[in-house]
């Protein structure tokens, strides 16, 4: 039978000054009094120490994890950082991307018409006449043996206008082409009319990058508008009907995002108006109408309407809400429906939802790249009291009077055989060589389809090159890419 200590004392132990992952001692017995007594304040020494954890330095631009600090509240220079950091990467992708948009984009605007091939009539010339390979009379061979060769050949007047200047016959004809025109139907794609705009006199390699600045505004703009255009959708559905929730699947999830791309899309159409201008524009200094977008900005809101025109204008807005609300539409609904015909999931089967999503986004070009050609088409039209504009590439000479207007006279009067081989004047058998060529020329000849779809391809090589390197740098699983350090 154990005796209880003679003293408290023995029972005493410093604590210690800091945390220690050591396990407590036990509480002391008649047999455990030695060891209690031999704990001594030395022994907390080599315990381990809490310390305050330093901050790293971020290996960009030394931004820290967290903007929001505990003791201090928001820090600024963070907020400023990341902000800048932000407006950076836009600045450098929109660089890279910009030449592609200002290739596409001329493209799309460019009038070509069915007579585009055909040979344009000589300066003050004569039209020849057709050649007779017999004379059956012989006065013609008399006349020409006794005309003098000295004397020039007919010269016809070419027409003009009433302050006198030379009508333009034809888009080929060099004699009357502006200075500041691209040919037209030099370039069939997206690369060949970067290449056509580097080496025409008048541009360079700098027009390449038209409309930069512009261009990362908006996209910028539309990347941080649109979420939260689509959140305030959400609480105001909520807050106005609280008894109907909101579906993940059916129309709920459809129309929200839909209405936040249109809504996002509306109230950021007058940049895509200035940046489309500011591509479609000569850069020569002499023929250039706009110095930069705020000087494109204030001449379309003093000559074409003010803000009312600038938005609500039947040119403007309705090709914008067809090309919004199709494009977020198809990108929301094909993929899912061509994953649903194969019996693809992101869970089970990431390949082929991955080659379902990329055969749902070419399927949707075929639906919203026409669109989106009238759009431009009908954004480069100036309206109200504005000088006409100086463009790049042929436009049509009279306007388009809506959405369908414009399709119909793309079909009915353009031709899609790009590029065009200028003719030569030729006589004789290489004449009737070139006829033939003529007579068997495809379909597209005869046609603007084509017209609508131009930019297609650079879409398409985009879609794949995306759908690779998702292959190549791996799924989308939620850890995919991360490690613990």
């Amino acid at each position: 039978m154990t005796t209880p200590p003679s003293s408290l004392r023995d029972m005493y132990a410093t604590p210690p000054d800091a945390w220690s992952f050591i396990p407590p001692v036990p509480g002391p017995s008649s047999n455990d009094s030695a060891l209690s007594s031999s704990i001594s304040p030395s022994s907390s020494s080599s315990t381990y120490q809490w310390s305050t954890r330093t901050a790293s330095s971020s290996p960009l631009f030394d931004l820290s994890s967290s903007i929001v600090q505990d003791d201090d509240g928001l820090d600024v220079q963070v907020v400023i950082k990341g902000l800048l950091v932000s407006a950076l990467m836009e600045y450098a992708t929109t660089v890279v991307t910009q030449p592609w948009d200002v290739g596409k984009t001329l493209l799309q605007v460019q009038w070509v018409p069915r007579d585009a091939g055909e040979v344009p009539p000589e300066p003050g010339m004569a039209p020849e006449e057709p050649e007779e390979e017999e004379l059956s009379d012989s006065s013609n061979e008399n006349e020409t043996y006794f005309a003098d060769p000295s004397t020039p050949k007919r010269a016809v007047p070419r027409p003009a206008d009433e302050r006198g200047y030379v009508m333009r016959q034809s888009v080929l004809d060099e004699a009357t082409q502006p200075e500041y025109i691209i040919p037209v139907g030099s370039a069939s794609g997206t690369w060949g009319m970067m290449k056509a705009l580097i080496n025409f006199r008048t541009e360079g390699w700098l027009s390449l990058w038209k409309g930069l600045l512009t261009a990362t505004v908006k996209d910028a703009l539309e990347t941080s508008l649109q979420p939260t255009m689509h959140s305030l959708l959400q609480s105001l559905f909520s807050a106005v009907m609280p008894s109907s929730p909101l579906s993940p699947v059916g129309p709920s999830s459809l129309l929200f995002p839909v209405a936040s791309h249109v809504f996002t899309g509306v109230l950021l159409s007058p940049l895509d108006l200035v940046c489309t201008r500011l591509i479609i524009q000569s850069s020569h200094p002499r023929y250039r109408t706009y110095s930069g977008p705020i000087d494109a900005l204030r001449q379309i809101l003093t000559h074409e309407g003010g803000v009312r025109g600038l938005y609500l204008h039947p040119h403007l807005l309705i090709p914008t809400v067809l090309d919004c609300s199709l494009r977020a539409a198809v990108s929301l609904t094909l993929p899912r429906l061509v994953a649903a015909r194969f019996g693809a999931s992101p869970e089970t089967s990431p390949f082929l939802w991955s080659l379902a999503e990329l055969l749902g986004v070419s399927a949707g070009l075929l639906i919203t790249i026409p669109f989106e050609t009238v759009r431009k088409r009908l954004q480069a039209q100036v309206r109200g009291s504005a000088r006409p504009l100086r463009p790049c590439v042929e436009l049509r000479p009279a306007p388009y009077n809506g959405v369908v207007d414009a399709i119909w006279h793309i079909l009915t009067e353009e031709r899609s055989d790009l590029p065009i081989k200028r003719p030569s004047r030729r006589k004789g058998k290489e004449r009737e060589d070139v006829e033939d060529e003529q007579e068997s020329e495809t379909w597209l000849r005869h046609t603007g389809i084509g017209q609508l779809y131009r930019g297609l391809g650079i879409r398409l090589g985009a879609s794949v090159f995306t759908f690779v390197l998702a292959l190549l740098v791996g799924g989308d699983e939620p850890d995919a890419g991360w490690a613990e350090l």
